[in-house]
């Protein structure tokens, strides 16, 4: 049995985390409020993709979209977005905004898992951002990721190295002492090394093209990029 095969045994998901980020869902385009970071970061995530991928005229998907603001800034700049999350609520969420903003996206409540098999190699790229430290078994998404894209596309993956200092920057920092989050947010003990991500990616013929850090700086109150991988970081990978 391959590891995509074992989606057919259970769901990849995690029903409380399912239900913890169902519970934000009427704050997520909600530029101000308890998911603020996640406003402040889309722009510099979609600056540095598009260094590597323009979106135009592009078919994305966007694994674990939530309310749909990544999905939306993709498709404001010119992709054919599909966005799919298991969480009913959020899904409600996104597509009331897509009402009113217009976006070329189309949601669904599948899993990539599943989503893989009913269309292998049918994305240019595939986008999993903040959502693989929030499963039981994250290599099965990457492994999903792999297999719906198409022969030379990209995919983009962002999560939390699992170390000492994300602990203190992500978890203390970040949910209990600057209010950034709301608090139980993260579960450390999920969080993903790069070398853990990166070995994924390989054994699924994903080649590592590229890699980045994203910090804060509390005392201008901004994200911005960096070298350091330690946190919050990002990696594209091409299907070869």
């Amino acid at each position: 049995m391959t590891m995509l095969d074992a989606a057919s045994v259970y769901a990849n998901a995690d029903p409380g985390e399912l239900a913890k980020f169902s519970e934000l869902a009427h704050y997520w385009w909600d530029a101000g409020g308890a998911l603020r970071p996640l406003h402040e970061i889309n722009p510099l995530r979609l600056d540095w993709m598009e260094t590597f991928a323009s979106f135009s005229g592009k078919k994305v998907l966007d694994i674990g979209c939530g309310g749909g603001l990544l999905s939306e800034g993709m498709a404001a700049r010119g992709a054919d977005v599909l966005g799919i999350d298991l969480a009913e609520k959020l899904l409600a969420v996104a597509r009331l905004h897509l009402l009113e903003s217009g976006q070329n996206v189309t949601y669904r409540q599948v899993s990539a898992e599943n989503l893989a098999k009913e269309q292998p190699g049918a994305f240019d790229y595939v986008t999993c951002l903040e959502m693989l430290e929030h499963v039981p078994e994250p290599g099965r998404i990457v492994a999903a990721a792999a297999r719906l894209l198409k022969p030379g596309g990209m995919v983009f993956f962002a999560t939390l190295n699992r170390n000492v200092k994300s602990w203190l920057f992500a978890v203390l920092g970040a949910e209990y002492l600057l209010g950034l989050l709301p608090k139980g947010t993260h579960d450390h003990a999920r969080f993903i090394r790069p070398s853990e991500l990166a070995r994924w990616c390989r054994d699924e013929g994903l080649e590592i093209s590229a890699s980045t850090g994203l910090a804060y700086q509390p005392f201008t109150r901004r994200y911005h990029l960096t070298s350091s991988l330690d946190v919050n970081y990002l990696l594209a990978a091409v299907r070869t």
